[in-house]
Formats: structure tokens, sequence, C-alpha cells
């Protein structure tokens, strides 16, 4: 009976296309959505919100740093989740939801993007916003795909907006396609967005833009395309003191070039939790978040611990300023074993007060100046501009309170130079990526995982994990987004 009135009621106000064609009046659709200012702003808005997502769950450090040298998963018996595990070990398989998480949170800031993109030229606004709204929206697109490629190689490359299920389910294009594309939006981007001295605090400005388009072109060893991209990376100064920097107190200072905002509080849900993950559960634990008495069971806690490679690797903890603001170190029970941490080391770098458990005001960063500088450095030194590579790098040193490189040559100064970004960039997901761009991601971690196994701590390792080769250098597709698009081919080794 409902279906006989529902056609009957089509038939009586016209064709069935254009009953459909109606927008809703009373609901909010892409069809009676963007024609303001105040729209444009919130679907921009919009845009950047799933960063916030994928910062703040384990995907980024797990995927960043864990696979590296630079942290290890915290093993116990009583508290193990086996996806961290298994990217930390290289066991990982296309089932994994951690690696998976990765991919459809950028593919939800490129749909985003895509749609504010395919209107906003069709609509009257002030030039100025316009630009702005679509400078914007270009920069989180490439920064998106820049993500992904990265992690994943070829993807597919969506442009406009889903219509149907063959524009849904597009194959793969090949890296170098997603690198053309990244390239054009990012440059693009640069002519539209506003210099950091006029943007409004927390967005992306033309600096950042030419930040990520200095290093895309390093990621693609286009060493000149880097230098004079960075070069146009303008407006910033180095924090006189490292601990400043990840102050939630003085958010994006002179040094951030792009950082994902974070507000501490419930009411709107845009608190940060990722600095719960970087400690020990302990019965101390509140203590060491700075943060209010609460639950002592916060998801992932723990597993995220500097290994002893990178304590090593700093010149001299006494001297070096970062050592004591990024790592901390514990001694007491612990909630998860039977045993008590000694000295365990833990990333102190994100730990500041704040007021509700598991609710912070860190925001976390992207792209800081130092980071420029240090790929002003390598993009220098891969030219043979030796002076110019140091004169980088010893400005970031300097800040650190070490003494100027002794590096003199290329080859000590490419070595010096992806040690100081280990140690500069600790814990900002930057470890593993530099480790395949400079083409030594097997060699170190082979190596590593090799000293690991001859450890008797690390009982539990098989001859199976830390055995890369080149398939472990991108992550798998998604096995659910295979299923779905049958012409989305599989990374190798998966």
């Amino acid at each position: 009976m409902k279906t006989i009135y529902i056609l009957m009621l089509s038939a009586a106000l016209g064709s069935c296309s254009d009953f459909l064609e109606v927008s809703p009046q009373n609901a909010v659709v892409p069809a009676n959505f963007f024609q303001s200012e105040a729209d444009f702003a919130q679907a921009v808005n919009g845009a950047y919100a799933p960063l916030q997502s994928l910062y703040n769950n384990q995907t980024s450090w797990a995927m960043g740093e864990m696979r590296s040298d630079n942290t290890h998963f915290f093993y116990n018996n009583d508290f193990r989740s086996p996806m961290p595990e298994e990217i930390d070990e290289f066991v990982n398989g296309a089932e994994n939801t951690v690696t998976a998480d990765r991919y459809y949170v950028n593919f939800d800031i490129i749909a985003r993007a895509n749609k504010i993109l395919s209107v906003i030229d069709e609509v009257s606004l002030d030039k100025a916003k316009s630009d702005n709204f679509k400078g914007q929206a270009l920069f989180l697109r490439a920064l998106a795909y820049f993500d992904l490629v990265r992690y994943y190689g070829g993807v597919p490359l969506p442009l406009t907006p889903a219509s149907d299920l063959a524009t849904a389910t597009l194959p793969r294009s090949g890296k170098e396609q997603v690198y053309a594309q990244i390239i054009e939006d990012a440059t693009a981007a640069t002519g539209l967005l506003l210099d950091k001295a006029t943007q409004e605090p927390g967005r992306a400005t033309s600096g950042a833009a030419w930040m990520l388009l200095g290093d895309v072109h390093l990621a693609m060893k286009n060493w000149a395309g880097a230098e004079s991209a960075l070069a146009k990376v303008t407006g910033y100064a180095l924090v006189g003191d490292y601990a400043a920097v990840f102050n939630p107190s003085n958010k994006n200072h002179s040094e951030s070039v792009f950082e994902v905002q974070y507000l501490q509080g419930t009411s709107l849900n845009l608190s940060s939790s990722f600095p719960y993950a970087f400690v020990p559960l302990t019965p101390d634990y509140a203590k060491l978040t700075l943060g209010p008495v609460g639950s002592q069971s916060a998801s992932g806690s723990g597993w995220n611990i500097p290994t002893d490679d990178l304590l090593a690797a700093y010149e001299s903890r006494t001297v070096d300023k970062r050592f004591n603001t990024s790592i901390g170190f514990l001694t007491g029970p612990s909630t998860v074993s039977d045993t008590s941490y000694v000295n365990l080391p833990y990333i102190k770098k994100f730990q500041y007060p704040h007021s509700v458990f598991n609710q912070t005001n860190t925001n976390f960063p992207i792209y800081r100046y130092a980071e420029t500088l240090l790929a002003q450095a390598e993009a220098a030194n891969e030219q043979g501009k030796v002076a110019d590579a140091q004169n980088f790098l010893n400005q970031v040193r300097k800040r650190a309170g070490l003494a100027n490189t002794t590096a003199s040559n290329q080859a000590t100064l490419r070595a010096a130079i992806l040690k100081e970004r280990r140690i500069e960039l600790a814990f900002e997901n930057k470890r593993w990526l530099d480790l395949v761009r400079t083409r030594n991601a097997i060699t170190v971690m082979n190596a590593y995982g090799a000293k690991l196994k001859a450890n008797p701590a690390y009982f539990y390792l098989t001859p199976a994990t830390y055995t890369l080769t080149e398939n472990d250098l991108l992550f798998p597709i998604p096995f659910l987004e295979i299923q779905v698009n049958p012409d989305l081919d599989q990374n190798p080794g998966y």
C-alpha cells in the first residue's frame, strides 16, 4: 500500500527524475550547502579534521617510528596488541587494521578536499577568501597523497567527488603519476595561501606548501627542486628553547610550519590523547603524563618505547638539550607485569600538564623550521655545496647546545644529516620514511633485528621477524579495499 502511494505521488508531481532533483529543504546536502563563505569555511575545517584522527591514533607512530630503529613495541604477556607488534617486527599482513586506518583516513581527507575544489569556482565569493579556501584544500589533498604514496606506493588518484561505483573504485595509478599530482597541487597552493604572518594560526600557509613541495622533491631526489622550494619557506625561525617547541602553551610559534591542532576539553571532542600512548602503564601513570588521576588502562599505553639504539645515537646526554626534553626514565612497579620497570625509557617530549584524563592540549608537529634547515642541508650537500650544508646543519646543532659538525665532505655530511634528523625529529614519525628514502632501511633494520634476536630479552622474536626485503619497504593495500575493488592490485609480498 505504501509503495502504491509513493508511485502515485511521484506521478502527480512530475517525472521521477524531476522529483528527485528537488533538494531537501530541511536538510543540508551538497546541492544547498556550498552557497556562502561560512559554508566553505565549515567545509575546509572538515577537511582538516581527519588529521586529528590520523595523528591521535597508533597508525601514525606504529608506521612512522616503531617500524624503525627509534622505538619498539613493549612486550609483556598480560597486555598485548598484535597489530602494532606485527608492524614493529615486519610480519604484518593486508588484514592489519592499523595500516588500513592510515589508508582510509588519507582518502577521507582527499574526498573532502575534492568536494570543495569541485564547487568553489562556481560560487561567487570574495577572491582573497576563495583563494585561501582553495589553497588549503589543495595543500591538504597534496599532503594526503604524499603520505599515501610514501607508505603504499601508487594508489588510486580520484580528483573529483565519486558519483557512482566506477568513480569510487578507480584502478591504481603509478607512483610517478601520484607524485606529479602532488607537485601540481602543492605548487598551486603556494600561490593561493597566505603567509604565516597573515594566515589564521593553525591553518596551512604558503610556507607550509613550499615546505611540502621541498619535501616531495627530496623524496624524488630532485635536489635542485628541493633547494629552490625550501628557500621560499620564509618568515620562520628556530625557537630558542627546544622544550618550548612542544609546549601546548606555545602553539603555532615561530618554528611551526604546520602542526595538527588539538583543543583540551570534552565539549568538541578535539583533544589529543597520543601522549598517553607513550608512557608505560604504572601506578604513577598520572604523574608521568602530568595529568589528573584516572583510569590506569588508557588504550595503547607504553607500546612505543625508545630503543637502546636511539639512546646511544645522542652525542651527549648532558650536553645535547634534546635528550632530557625527549626522553624520560621510569623505575617502579608495573600494572601489567610481575616485574618492575628499571630505568625504562619513555617518550617525554609531548608530556605537559592538562586537566582531563586522556585528553591533552598538545598539538602534533608535521613540519617544523628545524626540518626545513635539515632538508636544506641535505639538498645542498647532494649538489656538492658542502659549506652551505654545514651552515644549515650547524644552526640546528647550535640550538641543541652542540658544537659545529666535524663532517667535512659529502659522504660524511650525508651520514651526519641523517643522524641529526633522527635526533632532532625523534618521535615525530619521520625515521622510517627517512630510512626508506635514503635507501638505508634494509641494511639498518636487518642489522638492528639481528642484534635484538641475539639478546635473550627478545626471546619471542622469530626468524621471520626483521628479515627485510624490497617488499617490506611499502605497506599493503588494505585487504577489504582489494575485495571491494578487484582492479586494485596488491603490493608484492602481501
